[in-house]
């Protein structure tokens, strides 16, 4: 189902080796606008759009957007992963020979591409205005702030890893963090092990409660906590889940998942 943002998003293009592709900020995460990328390999859009709606991976929103030409216009957007998994259904043997050079640079290049730009600090663009340097400095000092009045009621090591975002992304530098310190959320972890859209909605708060108690009973200790960004905007208080709680989870799908699930595969565990 499509959600539409209250506001509308500002599209930004990157350029590949070949071609380019526009994307957009949506809920904190990147999305690639899905019209023109299609467009530029020469598909139906209307076609493409359809055969999404068909697929349980994909991750379609549909958003105002502010185009180049100033007005605002309802385009559909997917995720990176959306993106990439529906680039490899597109045969590019099968494009006309002059759109085959962009299929090839958005098969290889788009993941890399978009991360520098809006992960690694990218949004201290090469062009950037000493207007725009200011607004993303400014951005940063409110970022802290908002940090610092968290300190009190989010786990440390996520209050940490926040920091050092915000902090990279000011210097316009790859942020310093350890992999174990990366998020981790629920949802994600159901999704790699093959569990669909409504599965993990129907799972997933179980799951928690009982990753949670599996975390106490082998440390002692409650699981910390963070503030999580929603799709509605509004923010609500999760458990600090990271990358060093897998074995955790994997514990409690071990538990009491596995045998409800066992044809489910994620997408690394597929022959």
């Amino acid at each position: 189902m499509s959600i539409l943002p209250q506001e509308s998003a500002k599209v930004v293009k990157l350029d590949l080796s070949a071609g380019s592709i526009d994307t957009v900020i949506v809920d904190g995460e990147p999305h690639v606008v899905f019209r023109p990328a299609v467009e530029a390999i020469g598909l139906d859009y209307s076609t493409q759009l359809r055969k999404l709606r068909d697929r349980s991976w994909a991750n379609r929103r549909d958003i105002p957007t502010v185009a180049e030409d100033g007005k605002t216009r309802l385009m559909a957007a997917v995720d990176i992963r959306t993106f990439l998994m529906w680039l490899a259904t597109v045969n590019e043997n099968k494009v006309a020979d002059e759109v085959r050079e962009t299929l090839v640079a958005y098969q290889q290049e788009t993941t890399t591409a978009v991360n520098a730009y809006w992960t690694e600090g990218g949004a201290i663009n090469p062009r950037a205005t000493e207007d725009q340097l200011d607004s993303l400095i400014s951005r940063a000092k409110q970022q802290a702030e908002v940090l610092s009045i968290l300190a009190p009621i989010v786990s440390p090591q996520w209050l940490e890893t926040k920091a050092r975002l915000v902090a990279a992304r000011a210097l316009g530098e790859e942020p310093e963090v350890d992999p174990l310190d990366i998020p981790l959320y629920v949802p994600d972890f159901l999704k790699d092990k093959g569990l669909k859209r409504r599965e993990i909605e129907s799972v997933q708060s179980w799951f928690g409660r009982r990753a949670a108690a599996i975390h106490k009973e082998q440390t002692g200790t409650e699981i910390g906590k963070r503030q999580t960004d929603l799709p509605n905007g509004s923010v609500r208080e999760t458990k600090a889940w990271t990358e060093r709680h897998r074995p955790v989870f994997e514990e409690t799908w071990t538990r009491f998942y596995a045998a409800a699930f066992p044809t489910q595969l994620g997408l690394g565990e597929a022959s």
